[in-house]
Parts: structure tokens; sequence; C-alpha cells
């Protein structure tokens, strides 16, 4: 066994001799090429089982995607929030189709957090391009909860391209639209303004809110009842007025006394339709229609009509003026003090405080109250404006109330409300809404006699007496018959009343002789004048600005100017001058 390997044998064909060595060799080799080739077959299992798991992977991933950008209701995407535009706000026009609104379309930039992958690179990015954003706010929102936050609203086109150049995953547009206010300052507390999300916030645009979005939706301008050219005089006059004098604040109101129509209406200080935000507290608020006064000698026009008009006198009795007036533990004096008996007419121009006093007692307080209350003065004005404030009213009303309330004093009420219910006086005696729409030319106006059309022609001949030959002799326009009231009263603080601080006014009403138009001009604390001689009252401060404002807009309206119809003259009683004015009763109380 020396060579047990050593035995010969035969290959297959017999040719050649084969040892058991060379068969241990072919048994290695054939033994290496089966481990090779399990190794081999497990690592293409391992292969195919990793594509698979990777296959598996992606297959979730698709299927994630799809329903990220179709099914998802909370997907970032344009498409998706293009369902949910707010509708578009129409134009708005003032009553001869002057733009006064308008929309355009605008990209709004917003962030989906978990796309953003360095939010303090993102944040400077943005940053370089909208420097004024608040850097907190922007890093909430970038660093947000949720799919969607916004970043900022209402970007140009400059600024949309600017962003978008930065390349930054996470961002997007929205396409929204903005409201622009062509004329920016002009009847600001009239027009109110919209917000970013397109709905009404103040003005018109708040109070015909879903009239205006209906208009948009169908395509039709929304109509207001102001006239451009009459608002800028308007504003123009107050705004000299407010700086001559010094004011801290002005109104200004002009109606047509037969439909209601306001054609301007200002409150000062102001602030852009475009940019409300950085107005100032003070520039927000509507002083025509949320600030509530003690108006003065304006309410003796409401006492004289009472008086008149529940047979308490006429216009040629007399109260005696020669004397101060006591009640209550109070005193009431005359600013300019006749001292002397005075006709109901007297008392009228020359503004007595103690003869309108005196006037009241006789009706009584109650009597006063219940006619002050049916002109719509113990309630908001009626009018669209959401603004439109309560009057402050008294508590109690006895003698000494119905005295201080009869030329204007221990009563507040907004200048709207002050308004509307000179306008009723002067229109026949019949009460009607004021209105910021424009009415219909063939519309049917509704109103509420409240005085008879006697009494209000008798007030219309007062008015026009007062400014011929009484205190607002500075709000006379030749040819066109203004009438009118002054008014001054004292601002009321800790210490009582202060004769510094006066909020001065003029009411007016044109023509007398066919009334049609009022105009209210409110001065808050003017300071007097080396022209005024020192006076801030209604007479030297609100008047003039009146009477400016009919020169400048009576022909706009259509007023003719006239110098045929009977004037009073200086040393005429108001009993003669009216007995030469039929024609004017004919053409105030005729047909209408």
């Amino acid at each position: 066994m020396s060579e047990p390997f050593a035995a010969v044998s035969q290959d297959l064909d017999g040719q050649r001799p084969v040892t058991v060595s060379a068969w241990a060799a072919v048994g290695q080799a054939l033994q290496f090429e089966g481990e090779r080739k399990q190794v081999l077959q497990a690592a293409r299992y391992r292969l195919i089982a990793l594509l698979s798991i990777f296959m598996a992977g992606f297959f979730v991933l698709g299927l994630r995607a799809v329903e990220v950008a179709i099914l998802s209701p909370h997907a970032p995407s344009a498409s998706t929030y293009a369902a949910a535009e707010v509708p578009r706000r129409a134009d708005v026009l003032d009553r001869h189709g002057q733009l006064l609104a308008t929309t355009l379309t605008t990209y709004s930039l917003f962030v989906d957090p978990s796309q953003v992958w360095d939010p303090r690179e993102t944040r400077e990015a943005i940053l370089t391009v909208l420097p004024d954003l608040d850097v907190a706010k922007l890093d909430e929102a970038l660093g947000g909860k949720g799919r969607f936050q916004w970043v900022a609203r209402n970007l140009t086109p400059k600024q949309k391209q600017a962003i978008f150049e930065l390349g930054q995953p996470g961002l997007d547009f929205k396409l929204e639209e903005r409201r622009i206010y062509p004329r920016n300052t002009l009847a600001a507390h009239a027009m109110g303004y919209a917000g970013v999300d397109n709905k009404g916030l103040s003005g018109a645009e708040l109070a015909f809110d879903q009239e205006i979005l209906a208009g948009g939706e169908s395509g039709q301008p929304f109509q207001l009842s102001l006239d451009v050219r009459v608002q800028n005089a308007l504003d123009d006059e107050l705004r000299q007025a407010m700086d001559k004098h010094q004011a801290k604040g002005a109104v200004g109101i002009i109606s047509d006394i037969t439909t209601g129509e306001i054609l301007a209406l200002t409150s000062l200080p102001d602030y852009d339709l475009n940019d409300p935000q950085s107005a100032e507290g003070a520039a927000q608020f509507n002083r025509a229609a949320r600030g509530v006064y003690e108006m003065g000698s304006t309410f003796k026009i409401f006492t004289v009509a009472m008086g008149l008009d529940e047979g308490v006198v006429t216009l040629e009795d007399s109260y005696d003026a020669t004397k101060p007036l006591k009640i209550g533990g109070r005193v009431i004096h005359d600013y300019h003090a006749e001292n002397r008996q005075l006709t109901v007419e007297e008392i009228f121009t020359h503004s007595s405080n103690i003869g309108t006093a005196q006037l009241a007692l006789d009706a009584g307080p109650k009597t006063l109250q219940k006619f002050l209350k049916q002109l719509g003065l113990f309630d908001a004005a009626d009018v669209e404006l959401v603004e439109s404030a309560r009057p402050l009213l008294p508590k109690k009303w006895n003698d000494s109330t119905a005295a201080s309330v009869s030329f204007g004093h221990a009563m507040s009420v907004s200048p709207l409300a002050l308004t509307a219910a000179i306008n009723a006086l002067m229109n026949t005696g019949r009460y009607v809404p004021l209105t910021l729409k424009k009415r219909g030319a063939h519309e049917d106006v509704q109103g509420r006699q409240v005085v008879s059309a006697e009494t209000s022609h008798a007030m219309l001949q007062l008015m026009r007496a007062n400014v011929v030959r009484g205190s607002g002799s500075k709000a006379d326009v030749p040819g066109y018959r203004v009438g009118g009231k002054t008014g001054t009263a004292e601002k009321s603080g800790a210490g009582g009343y202060d004769r510094d601080r006066l909020l001065s006014s003029f009411a007016a009403v044109y023509p007398t002789d066919a009334p049609k138009y009022s105009v209210l001009v409110i001065l808050d604390e003017p300071k007097g004048l080396p022209e005024t001689y020192g006076y801030a009252t209604g007479g030297w401060t609100a008047a003039p600005v009146v009477g400016r404002v009919i020169a400048r807009t009576a022909s706009f309206l259509g007023v003719e100017r006239r110098f045929d119809v009977p004037e009073p003259a200086k040393a005429q009683s108001l009993a003669q001058w009216r007995a030469q004015n039929d024609a004017i009763a004919q053409a105030v109380t005729g047909g209408r």
C-alpha cells in the first residue's frame, strides 16, 4: 500500500491512463466552481430582494405624491387655491361715473414649511427682496406647522419675479385681488376700504359689501351718490381752513335735501385708502358719522321750528333779553348781548341763548323732547354707514335740561344726524333719510312729514335773514340765496365747559326760494386770527368756508344764479319782507 493511489485506469476514450491524484485535482476544481456558483446565486437573490424593496418604496412614494397632488385638500398648490378665490368686487363709481375704487390682480407669497431646506437661508433670501417684513413673523411662518403659511400679500410684478429668482424651495404664489383707490384720500371716510381678503372693512365698502360683491360677479359697477367735483372742492376748502385756524379736526357734508343723497362727505384728518394701516388713530376716526358733539346754536333751528310748529310763538312774538336768565342754579348769558326785548326773528339772527331758552321753557321739556325725537335726533343717523353713532342724551328732562338743549348743550349728536334733521325742516317739513347710494332718476323717495310746509317756509326765511343781516353774513354768495345758522359750542372737560376749546360750525341751505342743497361745516377747536379779531366762533371760521364751497360748486349742481329774488333789507322787518315774498312761498310749497 506504499502507493495506494498509483492504480492505473483508462480515461473515457481509452487513450490515456489517469491516476487517482489527477481525479482529486479535478474534484477540487469542481468543488470551487460549485461554491462560486452558490455565492453568485446568493448575491443575485439578495440583489433581487433589494430591488424589490426599492421598487415597493418608490411605489409607496408615488402613491403619496398622487394623494398630495390630487386628493389632499391641504396641498399648497396654486390649483388647489384657485377654487377658493374670493369673488371679485365691482368697481365703485361716483354719481357721474368717475372711478373711486377698482380691483387689480396681484400675487401673494406663501410658504410650505415642510419643503423649506434651510429656514435661516430662506429668511435672509426673502428679506433681500422684501426688507420691510416683520422678521419674527417671517420666522414663525417658515417654521410653522401645516403646509401653508402666508408670507406677504399683494406683491408687485417686480417683487414676484425677484422672489421667484431666489430659487428657494417651499415658496410659491397665489393669485389674489387687490383693491385700489385711484383718488387716494378723497372721501376716505365715505368711501372706506376693503381688506386683503377682499372684504369691506369701513365706509361704503362695508355698508354695501354684498351689493359690491354681487356687482363684481355680474360685471356691473356700483354707483355712489358722491360727486367727485363737489367732493374735491369741499376737501380743499376744509384743509385750507383747518390749516389756517390750526384746528385739530374738521367735518364737511353736502347733501341733496329732497333725495337725501350725500354729494360730499369729509372728515379730517383722513388717510390714504391704499395704505389704511399707516393712518394714526385720529385719522381713522370718522368724525361725520362716529363722532357725537354738542352742536351749539345750530340747535336753535330746531327750538324755533318747534315753537312755530307747536303754536307756542309766532315770528313777531318777543322775549325779554335785557338780562341773563337764571334757572336751576345756573345763569344763561348771551355771547353778544343785545340787552333788550327781542322778537323771535331777532333771537334767531342774533343767536340769543336767553331768548331761545325762554321759548323752550314755554313749550316745556316734554314737547322739546318729542320734537327732537321725531327729527331722528334720539337715534343714530338713518344712513347706510355702519359707523353711524347713537347720540348722548340727557338722563332726565327738566326745565334746566330743556334750556340747555335749546341752544345745543347737554345733548350730543353726530354731524350726519344734524344734517338729516335740518334737511327735513328745509324740505317742506319732510324727513328723508340720508344715503350714500345714488338714487334712480325716477325713484320714489320715501319720507315722513315732521313739520308743516308753513313752518318749513318760515324757517327758510329765517335762515336767509340770518345770512343777509345776522351772524351768518360771511356765508353769503351773491345770487345763490344762501340761508344758514351759526353754531359755537364750548367743549366740556373735567372742570366744566372750556371757553378756549370751541366746536365752531355753520349749517346752510340754498337757494332758499327753492331749496335743494344743504352744506354743513364744522371746525374742531379753531384758533382766532387777527383778521377775525381773535374770534374763533362759527360765524368767523366755518361760515366763510361754506360760502367758498357754494361759490365753487353751485354751478356744478345746476343752481341758477339770480338777482331778481326779493331779499330782506337790513332795516326791514321779517313781517314786511314776508309780505313781499308770496312768490317764494309759491316756489317752496306749490306742487310739492
